[in-house]
């Protein structure tokens, strides 16, 4: 589980959809498919059409994973710092009802104002 006092994922990276796929194929329900993917060095962050999926992986094997889902039913707000001149991050905040706060930060060229309508296309 996500510690929410300290939740912070960085350097994710766009990969393909199907970076994942395997890993959260047993949990999807019906109809629930992904729409981006996101890694950092090991851990991984994937955007479905109902909720945000974190993977933690976890000892030196990595066989050991820690899924948490996070609905967007249980999104209360989310903030959004794109990528400058200088600092080429951006940054996706967001909180959740009765949970805490998360901080996804992202590398390059990644469309944080994508990711922005998806969740308003959720939450609001």
């Amino acid at each position: 589980m996500i510690d929410f006092n300290n939740a912070s994922f960085v350097k994710l990276r766009p990969v393909n959809d199907n970076a994942f796929e395997k890993m959260v194929a047993p949990i999807l329900v019906s109809g629930e498919e992904i729409a981006n993917c996101f890694q950092s060095i090991r851990d991984g962050v994937v955007f479905t059409n109902n909720r945000i999926i974190t993977i933690n992986i976890q000892g030196i094997t990595g066989k050991k994973k820690d899924f948490t889902s996070l609905p967007f039913s249980k999104i209360q707000a989310f903030s959004v710092e794109t990528a400058g001149a200088f600092d080429l991050d951006s940054e996706l905040e967001l909180w959740f009802s009765g949970m805490g706060r998360i901080k996804l930060e992202f590398i390059g060229a990644t469309d944080v104002a994508y990711l922005c309508k998806m969740i308003s296309e959720k939450v609001l």
